[in-house]
Formats: structure tokens, C-alpha cells, sequence
């Protein structure tokens, strides 16, 4: 994904209490986003009393941070690790597991680095941020199973709201000096749920899941080939760097 791209037209509400609150989705990799996100992330974990965790220095092939913004503030946060050329973060309280799903042939990528500000704490936040992870990971990377590191606490919420399986834990987390479960999904089942109830907020009050909330199948789209153009641009202007 390029670094420091914005979605300018990337836009959800909050219609539980402000219906007229929108926000944008942009890349986080260097400037002012990936500060303010880092910020965002500290001070989030502070409050839970977990260790401070960095956001990954290397923001190009396999690692993207991603935040939702309202206006100049940031209101969320959320890293994409793809398996490849270092570790993912799971690797290191549940290298057996990972070890196991990738010799059944799972390619992997983790959601990780999750943050959301307290005032702005919304489903259609977190459903957008998830979504657009989503269509990095598996429509633009072809990754095909998702990992989550969470407290035992709130594993039933995933499993609830995303549909995830606890794979593995709970153990403790060194990083955050904290115990985890490590929870995983197809992305071809959150691709379904998406295709179902995607773009639907109204239904939310009848299926208990962050899927009404995600963008619908043409918004879908639309971010998608808008992701691939910049992506192309980029990748363009790597290659005339390199000649000149």
C-alpha cells in the first residue's frame, strides 16, 4: 500500500449519537498520521495498563497502519502484518500455532496495533477500519486467514461480531505484558458476511455482528480500485526514481 495515502472519499456515520459525524480512512505510514496514530496508541494502552507497543518501522510491503480520522483528530487505529518477510506479532507467544496453520497451507495476516478513542468508540469506526484491512489483506494480497491477539476479556466479542475462533491461548503476551488468545477467521466467510449484511446499518439491531456496519459491495469497489491506482502510481514513480 502506498505510504501516506488518503481516502478522501472514504466516509462513515455514527448513528448512535451523532448522525451527522463522519470520518475518513487513511494510511498511517510516516508524517503527521502515523504520529498521531502512535499517540492514539499509547495513550489507549496506557489506560489498560499494558505496555507501551510501537507502531512497525517498516510501513511498505508487509506491514500497513491504517486510522480513522475526524477531522484533524484520530479517532482509530489498526496495523496490517502480512506473512512474509519477518515475523508476525503472533509469531511470538504463539509460534506453534502459526507454525501449524502454515504448514496446512494458511497464508496469514494479522490485525493487530488496535486502538479506538473512547469519544468517538463506535461500531462503524471499527467496522470501516476492519474492512479496509480486509480489502488489503485478501482482495489486493490474496492473504487468506486472519489472526487476532486479544485479552480473554473480549475474545467473546469477536467471536460474536466477527465470527473468529479461538485457535490458540490463553498465554501471556510480552509485548504488552498482558495474557492473550489468539483468534483466527477465513477471510473467505468475512467476505460472505460483507456480501450479506455489508452496507446495511439499519439491520443491526437484528444481527449481532460489526457486518451491517462495513461498507457496502459497490463502496467496496470503489475503495478497492482507488487502493490499486495509488498502489500502481506508486509503484510507478519507484521505477522513474530508479532510472533517473
Amino acid at each position: 500500500m502506498p505510504r501516506g495515502m488518503a481516502i478522501p472519499s472514504l466516509r462513515g456515520s455514527d448513528g448512535h449519537r451523532h448522525a451527522e459525524r463522519t470520518f475518513t480512512v487513511r494510511t498511517a505510514s510516516s508524517g503527521p498520521e502515523r504520529e498521531h496514530a502512535a499517540e492514539l496508541l499509547r495513550e489507549r494502552y496506557s489506560w489498560r495498563g499494558y505496555r507501551t507497543v510501537q507502531l512497525p518501522a517498516d510501513q511498505t510491503g508487509f506491514r500497513s497502519t491504517l486510522s480513522a480520522h475526524d477531522g484533524d483528530d484520530v479517532i482509530g487505529t489498526l496495523t496490517v502484518e502480512l506473512d512474509g518477510s519477518q515475523p508476525l506479532s503472533a509469531d511470538n507467544a504463539f509460534g506453534d500455532v502459526t507454525a501449524e496453520l502454515r504448514a496446512a497451507g494458511a497464508r496469514l495476516a494479522e490485525f493487530t496495533r488496535l486502538a479506538i478513542d473512547p469519544g468517538a468508540s463506535s461500531p462503524r469506526v471499527l467496522a470501516a477500519l476492519f474492512h479496509v484491512g480486509y480489502i488489503v489483506a485478501y482482495r489486493i494480497r490474496r492473504y487468506d486467514t486472519l489472526l487476532l491477539e486479544v485479552n480473554p476479556r473480549h475474545a467473546r466479542f469477536y467471536e460474536r461480531m466477527l465470527g473468529c475462533q479461538v485457535v490458540g491461548g490463553p498465554r501471556t503476551h510480552a509485548g504488552v505484558g498482558a495474557p492473550a488468545v489468539l483468534l483466527s477467521a477465513r477471510f473467505e466467510f468475512i467476505r460472505d458476511q460483507i456480501g450479506l449484511f455489508g452496507g446495511r446499518p439499519e439491520d443491526a439491531g437484528n444481527v449481532r455482528s460489526l457486518y451491517p456496519f462495513a461498507f457496502s459491495q459497490r463502496d467496496e469497489e470503489g475503495i478497492l480500485a482507488r487502493l490499486l491506482a495509488e498502489q500502481f502510481s506508486d509503484s510507478m514513480a519507484a521505477e522513474l526514481d530508479a532510472l533517473n
